[in-house]
């Protein structure tokens, strides 16, 4: 490669910024190791391994500078220290550990054996140089967003209309054909499923599976390769810079599943990989008294360690990489619980002036001690609402819950994120995501089916709040299918007309399922792959078709809180209507039978009914398995959407009483 030789010497190089940087004459190499004795800079020519030590260390940086090195240069370190798990440190000189701040992984690495010191992967040193021309972000509000959580590579695997050696690639997520579809749908931003380098568990390569979701970050720089189509010779970067340029270019926003949590390196047990040979003790929690064993909030077998600036630095930098470099639109963090559990991780990234700009979301949980902080993000953060997902269920399909709960969820649930100033929009509310259940396998489902995951149905959660609508799995009885068809749609129409932001799993508009397994994971086929040929295009036109009336009527996406405030018109912003036609009271809501009941949205500015905000809008909801008769608040109403109809959207005039289907949703306006 020209850059090195035997007797190459490293130049003193400076210890910022972290990783490695080509300035155009070289590169400079900065590693973080706080415990440390030496590191080796082993730089790749081929077959042969040049090792060049980095003779500086500044405020526990370890750092050199290869002049005519370039893009395109294969790097990893050797770490030399004590390998004493007691204290805490696991270093061991003889492995070959990837730079945590890697912008490029190459080589092939399944999780090797703990045994094994050649670890088959290292870093790449990249030329950031991309014309983005005059690319800006959509930053589409908050207000008016919705969420497409999307895999990079199930969502296009089978779509005939995108080229055969594009689909399941980042250039086939922005292919003409999937662009078409996110805006038939309407939906707003792609929320991706985990695109960093990560890698497959050892079990499952053992037993010939993987780990689809990706939920196993080895790289928070990289790019996940797989995903690579590389056409014509295009880097992995370029095709990635290339996708966020063409979605942008179409109005949709990215935001980025991000897995700072937990590593590819596990357990006690597991690889030696980067982060256990750079400095165990410092990017791991461990349990005091016990530094030879890790903490596990996560779940996987490791918790990465916040509370160490460095760490915390390693992170934020990521982040900023991925917003500034790359264009993304805003993260939605996995086990947010864990990042911010006696860390500055929250105040950090509350400061920071380029991430304030964009969307954060947090799954507001994690498996440590209070673990569950649904609500309890600060200002400028949404959550995953389960609360949402869990009552919203309940209601349609268990009866667990009754009307007091759903209208709480529909009220963008204040008792949870009205505090600290935060808006309707801090609520993130989703029937499905892509851990448990499909739409369609939620009406279709009364327990999980993962045998095929070959852990013997004990993976995936057991309390679904599914219903199969009499039958399990596939039927062909007409009475189960149109229970089927009426719930997937009364839930839809439930999602889209509640305050906060919907959030659909891609698929549920096509009517996918995955035979019933709750717990995809490892299924990487036909299973999770979006099974476009059998697509229900009445589904999916009844989806879009909701979400062209969320975007006309104002009152479905709030920005306020609903007060019960009147307007100009003597009509409040929010009346809970009874099927007697009068207001709901006191005991109504205690009611375990009441099935139905109505929400009438006015606008704020009024005028006649009509103001700039739009027509007051009457949602009429029941879940009985009968028809219920509402009398209609004073006013000539016409009906705009049935859920349960063959053509829902069909227009009619309602006067004094409207009834309402089964299990269905109607929506009207006043005229």
């Amino acid at each position: 490669m020209g850059a090195v030789s035997d007797g190459t010497v490293l130049e003193a190089g400076r210890p910022c910024p972290l990783g490695a940087s080509w300035d155009g004459r070289g590169v400079n190499f900065a590693l973080f190791s706080a415990h440390a004795e030496a590191v080796e800079l082993c730089v790749f020519d081929g077959q042969l391994i040049h090792t060049l030590p980095l003779r500086r260390c500044t405020d526990q940086v370890w750092h050199g500078y290869l002049a005519g090195a370039a893009p395109g240069l294969r790097y990893a370190y050797r770490v030399h220290g004590p390998d004493a798990p007691e204290r805490g440190q696991r270093f061991d000189s003889g492995r070959l550990l990837l730079d945590p701040y890697a912008r490029e992984v190459v080589g092939h690495c399944a999780s090797p054996a703990q045994d094994d010191p050649v670890v088959g992967v290292q870093a790449c040193v990249v030329d950031e140089d991309f014309d983005w021309q005059g690319d800006a972000p959509p930053a589409t509000p908050w207000a008016d967003t919705v969420l497409h959580e999307v895999h990079v590579k199930g969502v296009s695997r089978q779509h005939p209309e995108v080229p055969e050696t594009l689909r399941g690639t980042y250039a086939g997520l922005a292919s003409p054909a999937m662009i078409a579809h996110f805006q038939r749908l309407g939906v707003t931003a792609l929320s991706l499923l985990p695109v960093h380098h990560f890698l497959d568990e050892q079990r499952l390569s053992d037993a010939g599976r993987v780990n689809y979701w990706g939920y196993n970050t080895l790289a928070f720089f990289a790019p996940e390769p797989r995903y690579a189509a590389g056409i014509e010779g295009q880097a992995l970067i370029a095709e990635f810079k290339t996708m966020i340029r063409t979605l942008h270019a179409a109005g949709l926003e990215v935001i980025l599943d991000v897995v700072f949590n937990h590593t590819a390196e596990t357990d006690a047990f597991g690889p030696t990989l980067s982060f256990r040979g750079i400095d165990n003790h410092s990017y791991y929690l461990l349990p005091p008294g016990n530094l030879a064993a890790y903490e596990n909030f996560s779940g996987c077998g490791n918790t990465f360690n916040l509370t160490q600036p460095r760490v915390l630095q390693l992170v934020m930098d990521a982040l900023r990489y991925w917003v500034g470099v790359m264009h993304v639109d805003g993260f939605r963090f996995d086990l947010a619980a864990a990042l911010a559990r006696n860390s500055a991780f929250l105040a950090t990234l509350r400061q920071d002036p380029l991430l304030q700009q964009v969307k954060l979301i947090a799954e507001p949980w994690d498996m440590g001690p209070d673990g569950y902080q649904l609500g309890g993000f600060l200002p400028g953060w949404s959550e995953w609402n389960d609360r949402f997902r869990d009552d919203v269920r309940a209601f349609w399909l268990t009866g667990e819950v009754g009307a007091g709960a759903l209208a709480q969820r529909l009220s963008g649930s204040s008792e949870l994120f009205s505090k600290s100033g935060r808006a309707p929009q801090a609520s993130v509310n989703f029937i499905t995501a892509h851990d448990g259940f499909t739409l369609r396998d939620l009406v279709s489902y009364q327990e999980k089916h993962n045998e095929l995951n070959g852990e013997n149905n004990r993976d995936g959660h057991g309390h679904n709040l599914s219903w199969n609508c009499g039958e399990e799995g596939e039927s062909t009885d007409p009475v189960v299918l149109e229970k089927r068809r009426r719930l997937q749609r009364a839930l839809l129409t439930t999602l889209l007309i509640a305050q906060g932001v919907p959030m659909l799993q891609a698929g549920d508009e096509l009517g996918r399922s995955q035979g019933g397994n709750n717990n995809a994971y490892c299924q990487d086929n036909e299973m999770t792959w979006l099974d476009w040929q059998h697509a229900d295009t009445e589904l999916i036109d009844f989806v879009a078709e909701l979400l062209a009336l969320r975007r006309r009527f104002p009152q479905l996406r709030q920005d306020r809180w609903l007060t019960g405030e009147t307007n100009d018109d003597g009509l409040p912003d929010a009346l809970w209507w009874h099927p007697a036609g009068r207001p709901m009271g006191g005991g109504d809501w205690q009611s375990a039978k009441l099935g139905a009941f109505g929400l009438q949205l006015a606008s704020r500015e009024a005028g006649s009914g009509k103001a700039k905000g739009g027509p007051t809008l009457l949602c009429l909801i029941n879940r009985d398995e009968i028809p219920v008769p509402f009398l209609l608040p004073p006013g000539v109403w016409k009906q705009i959407c049935d859920s349960s109809a063959k053509t829902p959207f069909t227009s009619c005039r309602r006067e004094k009483t409207s009834p309402v289907a089964a299990r269905s949703v109607q929506l009207l306006s006043l005229e």
